[in-house]
């Protein structure tokens, strides 16, 4: 086993090293890959690495850098879809009726848009939080996105 070349490393959680390097591997395997190296693992190429890594103290080794917390739009996107029945109880524990929405969709102008929400409404068997109706009636109905949120996950106990 053989560390070829190494091409960039970067600090993980936990001490480990992310490497993009070109290892032979004991059958004489030789390939670029991405191999992950824990400090406290004796086996496989670990050892090897941290060892390159020490006779190689100027090579840069990216920091550490955690994950962002995602954002409010991740999280819709996140969300667990709403069946019919769930959606609708949901919005009558929030305080709005089917019968508004059917209103404020109705409100809508003439048109393909009006039409596809209606049928929308009216024919899915589920709810996705992050559908461009949800927003639109949410936003007729006075609810912010947040308001939806919490309605959203209110809903999914029922």
């Amino acid at each position: 086993m053989k560390v070829n070349n190494v091409y960039s490393a970067s600090a993980q959680m936990g001490g480990v090293i992310r490497f993009r390097c070109n290892l032979t591997d004991m059958d004489g395997v030789t390939e670029d890959v991405e191999y992950a190296a824990n400090p406290n693992d004796p086996h496989g190429f670990s050892p090897l690495l941290i060892k390159w890594l020490e006779e190689h103290p100027d090579f840069p080794v990216a920091p550490y850098v955690p994950p962002s917390p995602p954002t409010d739009e991740e999280k819709r996107a996140l969300m667990t879809n709403l069946s019919a029945r769930a959606f609708r109880l949901g919005l009558l524990a929030g305080g709005k009726s089917p019968s508004m929405v059917t209103a404020a969709i109705e409100a809508m102008p003439n048109g393909p848009e009006r039409e596809a929400a209606l049928i929308e409404w009216e024919y899915a068997t589920e709810f996705r939080r992050t559908h461009p109706l949800i927003a639109t009636v949410g936003a007729v109905l006075g609810l912010t996105a947040t308001d939806i949120d919490a309605m959203w996950t209110a809903a999914l106990e029922i």
